[in-house]
């Protein structure tokens, strides 16, 4: 099975969709009287959490890179000393 880079953002932006999508199919059935005030908190919310995480995930991406180029240098990393035996 190949590796995949796992984007919480994207996750978290598809259920706050079909989080609508239900809400949506309810109202229609006549299930639920929706109130529009339930789908734009949804809609908002749910993207701005989405955002957070794509935003949370791509800065530990970048201090995990940074930290890995580091140590390949063999330059002093956070833990301690140089990694590079010479």
């Amino acid at each position: 099975m190949p590796l995949h880079e796992i984007r919480p953002g994207r996750a978290v932006a598809g259920l706050a969709m079909l989080t609508l999508a239900g809400g949506y199919a309810a109202d229609a059935r006549g299930v639920w009287d929706a109130p529009w005030t339930f789908f734009v908190p949804v809609l908002v919310g749910g993207l701005w959490l989405a955002a957070t995480m794509t935003w949370v995930n791509y800065r530990l991406r970048r201090r995990r890179a940074r930290r890995a180029s580091a140590e390949a240098n063999g330059a002093p990393t956070a833990r301690g000393g140089a990694t590079r035996v010479s």
